[in-house]
């Protein structure tokens, strides 16, 4: 009889174990890599992610985030250790941009997402023909549940559904493929992956290349995704809104925190805080023992021979002592904008302008003022609105088609442009600085570059060596020296890392003079706007708020579609429209329904079993809210099927 229990203790712990791994969709044992030799970026790398998490990859740039998601892919090899994914999901990341035949328009990129479905499709019409078979009226149920259960008639409406939601246009759509920048084809990379109803998302920088409403489409759109999402962005709003745990790669190892990126930034602040306060005590314990046994070896020397055994005893506890490492803090730039006093009531006013290229009109009649006293404005709108020709029209950088820009005779504006350059790429980052308008000495120069983050030889570093983030920062050097009233930056952030971004998060929070600025940022922007002008459909909306009470007022405003519908094939409509298939759907909808209302009924007598348990009340209650919201979502598409059924009935 033991052995029988022994043998069902086994059998409990292996399909516990089984069960346990199929709730894991990746797991990382032990992963180093190092591309110099000597420097390892992955130094014993380990974590795992279960099947429906939304995880944040984390690190300063260079840690090997990307590496981290490139081995996933199979892209890169490991210089050791182990990855498991499970063999029968599908996993996509968002940075790969494969190639497709020359001639393919966007559309046909995005429906190549649909070519499982468009084989099963052409299986059932070759079946359609021989359905006097068995065999083959048999594979012809099958296959047609596959493909209603896969969404074979749905495949036009999710395409217009994420077109619409990533400002991909019905001009766009007909483009071809192979004459869009980089970042569009990235973008159109992101709808086909989010099309093919990926097992396991790969987000590496999703959010570059979107707009502002793009990107709060792709929150919604993840908020309800089913599967698993490891995400690698510096949009600390994204990971807040999207993620629900952190990975940091520190050192080549994995650090958790179990929040989003709010709770990992002050969590991270309290952990070295407190290594810093237990690093501190430590070596005052160890200061104070080294001491003790200095002098015991001391007297010993002058005669008390025995007392060495001592001394040597505590310099072993002193060792066993040292186990808090010294904790590291990335070097913060510590630099602020310069600014001078302004004297006077405007500081700037714009009247009538207008600006078109060829036949499209980005904008007219504008008109636009901004008071002294500090004002700190967020210009918002999606891509291609106009938002940077804007700005170079108020600098005077270009002539508007009608209208004038008059500022304050006292006003000094200082400018950071959206796509850095310089002119000379072979000069070093010293002599850039040296021979800028602000006439830097070599010493200076080398100190300011210090600050900024270039030290030692990379002051020496030519410019056209520099990533996109590192001429940020050289950018900046220039630009926070002059003495300025009048700042506008136009999407400061980009290409920052994360500690990068709140370095300027500091010096923008310390400028006492008036702000414009252009961004994308919705964490930046929250931070510090205090009126929004939105760029929309030529106008600006002028919102007297700051970004939360943007938003909050803003949804009440219908927005004008940004693409249509394609045009629907007439075989696809006359099957979605079939009375059989509307009944099945409706079957499924009315079978949603009931299992949602049995688990409110569940949670409603959990509810009254809680006793006086207050907390765990509030916890059911919340959740029975959810179901709610979830049961009218689901009553409103019973509805709709409904209707569609009686019509097609009665006709």
């Amino acid at each position: 009889m033991q052995a029988l229990f022994f043998l069902h203790d086994l059998w409990y712990i292996d399909r516990n174990r089984e069960r346990e791994r199929n709730m894991i969709d990746i797991e990382v044992q032990d992963l180093s890599k190092e591309f110099i030799k000597g420097k390892k970026i992955l130094n014993g790398l380990s974590f795992r992610v279960d099947s429906g998490e939304r995880v944040g990859l984390l690190g300063q740039n260079g840690t090997g985030k990307t590496t981290v998601l490139r081995i996933l892919m199979g892209e890169v090899r490991p210089d050791s250790g182990t990855v498991r994914l499970p063999p029968n999901k599908k996993i996509g990341l968002i940075s790969q941009i494969p190639r497709f035949p020359a001639g393919f328009t966007v559309e046909d990129v995005l429906r190549t997402a649909f070519e499982p479905l468009k084989a099963m499709e052409r299986e059932m019409e070759e079946l359609s023909s021989r359905l006097d078979d068995v065999s083959a009226m048999r594979r012809y149920g099958e296959l047609s549940h596959r493909f209603e259960a896969m969404g074979g008639y749905e495949t036009d409406t999710k395409l217009n559904r994420i077109a619409q939601g990533l400002s991909l246009t019905a001009d766009f759509l007909r483009q071809p493929y192979d004459t869009l920048s980089g970042g569009e084809q990235t973008r159109i990379n992101l709808a086909r992956l989010l099309l093919e109803d990926t097992d396991i998302l790969l987000l590496d920088e999703p959010t570059n290349h979107l707009d502002m409403r793009a990107v709060q489409w792709l929150e919604d759109y993840l908020e309800g995704y089913a599967g698993t999402v490891l995400a690698v962005s510096h949009d600390r709003y994204f990971l807040d809104r999207v993620v629900k745990r952190i990975i940091e790669i520190r050192d080549g190892k994995a650090v958790f925190f179990s929040g989003n990126y709010s709770f990992y930034a002050e969590e991270r602040r309290r952990r070295l805080d407190e290594q810093a306060r237990q690093y501190e005590k430590e070596q005052k314990k160890v200061a104070q023992l080294e001491a003790a046994a200095d002098r015991i070896h001391l007297w010993a020397f002058l005669g008390a021979d025995k007392l060495h055994r001592t001394a040597f005893s505590i310099e072993k506890r002193i060792e066993r002592i040292q186990t808090v490492d010294k904790p590291k803090t990335e070097r913060m730039l510590h630099q602020h904008f310069e600014s001078r006093d302004f004297h006077g009531d405007t500081v700037l006013a714009a009247e009538n302008l207008s600006k078109r290229y060829d036949t499209k009109t980005l904008f007219s009649g504008l008109d636009l003022t901004i008071r002294g006293g500090g004002e700190r404005i967020a210009l918002i709108g999606e891509n291609g609105t106009g938002k940077s020709t804007l700005v170079r029209i108020l600098l005077g950088l270009e002539k508007p088609d009608t209208g004038r820009v008059v500022l304050g005779p006292s006003v000094r504006t200082g400018y950071l442009k959206q796509d850095v350059s310089f002119p000379d790429p072979w000069k070093t980052l010293t002599d850039t600085l040296v021979y800028s308008e602000q006439g830097f000495t070599v010493s200076e120069a080398r100190n300011r570059l210090a600050a900024f983050g270039f030290r030692g030889e990379d002051s020496q570093k030519y410019v056209g060596e520099l990533s996109g983030g590192e001429l940020r920062r050289l950018a900046l050097c220039l630009v926070m020296k002059g003495e300025t009233n009048f700042l506008i930056l136009d999407e400061p952030t980009n290409h920052l890392d994360i500690a990068s971004c709140e370095w300027i998060e500091e010096a923008v929070e310390a400028y006492p003079s008036t702000l414009l600025l252009v961004s994308h940022d919705r964490y930046f922007i929250r931070k510090f706007a205090e009126r929004i002008w939105e760029l929309r459909n030529g106008r600006i909306i002028d919102w007297p708020c700051g970004y939360d009470e943007y938003l909050r007022l803003s949804e009440a405003q219908p927005r004008t579609e940004t693409s249509k519908a394609p045009p629907r094939d007439k075989k696809q409509r006359q099957k979605r429209e079939d009375p059989q298939t509307l009944r099945r759907r409706l079957t499924v909808a009315e079978q949603d329904l009931a299992h949602t209302e049995a688990a409110m009924d569940k949670l409603k007598a959990e509810m009254e079993n809680c006793g006086s348990d207050y907390n765990l009340w509030i916890e059911k209650d919340g959740q029975l809210k959810e179901l709610q919201a979830v049961w009218e979502q689901q009553y409103s598409r019973w509805e709709e099927l409904s209707e569609q059924l009686e019509k097609k009935e009665n006709s």
